[in-house]
């Protein structure tokens, strides 16, 4: 039968791992919204050009 508490050490290992997944999630999001704008636009962040003004 299981144990229906949890160590603290356990609950906050498990935390520190739920925070880094939501770190890389957050990152990966973050950078694929980035392509597509950069993709549908032309450019790069900051990239100026006279053909896009």
């Amino acid at each position: 039968m299981t144990k229906p508490t949890i160590a603290l050490t356990e609950l906050v290992e498990k935390g520190a791992d739920a925070d880094l997944l939501k770190q890389m999630i957050q990152f990966v999001a973050q950078r694929m919204m980035e392509f597509d704008v950069e993709g549908l636009c032309g450019a790069g962040f900051d990239v100026k050009s006279p053909d896009r003004t």
